[in-house]
């Protein structure tokens, strides 16, 4: 046992300090330990093979800290790695968290890297997060020269964490502080300072109540450039920042869809990943690539057939005639032609309504009869929970069936057959 832990350098270094009881046995006391997690971790030490398939994002990133922690390097780079190169989308939609745990700990080098290049793009995220104040000052320095943010924002966001670091000096503005306020204040951002690009003269103003934090020969300097800007200076001049221009579309882009908006879409993944509530549009951890569209490749069988046959991941909408009805529904398993008249059994699939329009709210309707839960037949195109010529979501040509039998509700107030204006179907993917 001894031998199959010492991989650990942790566990090694904790053994050698700890004395044998009277079973001869030494017991390492690990508080605060999940049970769950360090399962995993024993598991990787006996065997060397992790598995993080059916494992939750944030329970692999816990993990890493908790690999980071036991001084298992080759197990934190590998979850490092999956989680930039897997779990990006995760990781953007707890970045504050993120940002912090990286910075912590200076092994996570790849991991800051990733942060670093995310928020020169996208700076509010952390800036204007509740937690930027609790920031780690080395996670601060350590922003990019291309920071998309003008240099008076940046500025002001650097007051307001020194200031926040010393509680004494929170309720306070530049003219209630002390000079031994202001020293204070200077040696908390004295790390900082120097990556101010001081020689602005939109800056100049707000710098000017907190000259006391700056080297007396700095301030000399700018107020010297300012008067002559040509004038030669002892003060290191930063280069100006690199900010991005936004360039302007050369053409409207045509829209992903004709029947749903990017907020159907959004309450569509949220679904999908069985989430308590909608993702907003810009939290959407899927793209919906567009397979079919029923106006521009027809509604017949034959063409829901070559466009979707052993497709998976899809999702089914289609757009009731003369009504402000969008109905629909997801398949995660394959379209399978091959089956001529049989179903697929699947436990995640479901039927919906949207609100649109006088539909007020939408409905979802998730898969009661498994063993039900897609219908397969040359004869009809997408089908779902089908029972004879019906189903709870049939499409027969442009003529659509939904009658509740494999789904746990109904989705619509009326079991007549109905006619469609258009329909779509995509294959979701995730975003990288």
């Amino acid at each position: 046992m001894i031998k199959k832990i010492s991989i650990s350098l942790y566990f090694r270094n904790e053994l050698a300090k700890i004395c044998k009881d009277n079973s001869n046995i030494k017991t390492i006391n690990l508080k605060c330990t999940s049970i769950e997690q360090f399962e995993v971790i024993i598991k990787y030490i006996y065997g060397g093979v992790i598995l993080l398939e059916n494992q939750d994002t944030s329970f692999i990133f816990d993990l890493l800290i908790m690999a980071n922690e036991f001084l298992l390097e080759e197990l934190t780079t590998f979850l490092e790695k999956h989680l930039i190169e897997e779990k990006s989308h995760w990781l953007r939609l707890h970045f504050t968290k993120i940002y912090q745990k990286s910075f912590q700990n200076n092994q996570f080098q790849n991991l800051q890297k990733w942060c670093n290049n995310f928020l020169v793009k996208y700076p509010a995220k952390i800036f204007d997060s509740e937690e930027f104040t609790s920031l780690q000052e080395n996670a601060l320095v350590s922003l990019r020269d291309d920071l998309q943010m003008e240099e008076l924002k940046i500025w002001n966001y650097v007051i307001k964490w020194g200031i926040a670091q010393n509680p004494n000096l929170q309720s306070s503005g530049p003219e209630d502080l002390t000079p031994e306020n202001f020293q204070t204040l200077k040696t908390t951002l004295q790390n900082c300072l120097p990556h101010i690009r001081y020689f602005r003269d939109d800056i100049v103003d707000k710098i000017e109540p907190y000259q006391a934090i700056l080297e007396r020969d700095l301030w000399k300097d700018i107020m010297k450039r300012i008067t002559n800007p040509n004038r030669e200076i002892s003060s290191k001049i930063l280069p100006p920042r690199i900010i991005l221009k936004p360039k302007l579309p050369t053409r409207a882009m045509e829209s992903f869809s004709t029947v749903i908006n990017e907020e159907h879409a959004a309450e569509i993944a949220s679904w999908i990943d069985k989430k308590a509530n909608p993702y907003s549009i810009e939290d959407n951890p899927y793209e919906f690539k567009l397979l079919l569209r029923g106006t521009r490749d027809g509604f017949t069988p034959d063409t829901f057939w070559k466009l979707c046959d052993k497709q998976e991941n899809t999702i089914v909408v289609v757009k009731v005639n003369n009504t402000d009805e969008i109905l629909g529904g997801y398949n995660p398993t394959q379209w399978d032609k091959s089956k001529k008249g049989y179903w697929t059994k699947c436990d995640d699939s479901f039927i919906f309504s949207l609100k649109n329009g006088s539909i007020l709210s939408s409905i979802l309707s998730r898969v009661k009869n498994t063993e039900y839960a897609i219908y397969n037949t040359p004869s009809s195109g997408p089908c779902f929970g089908a029972f004879y010529a019906e189903g709870d979501l049939r499409m027969l040509q442009n003529i659509t069936y939904c009658r509740k039998y494999a789904y746990e509700i109904a989705i619509r107030n009326t079991k007549n057959s109905f006619s469609v204006s258009e329909y779509e179907i995509f294959q979701i993917q995730k975003k990288n």
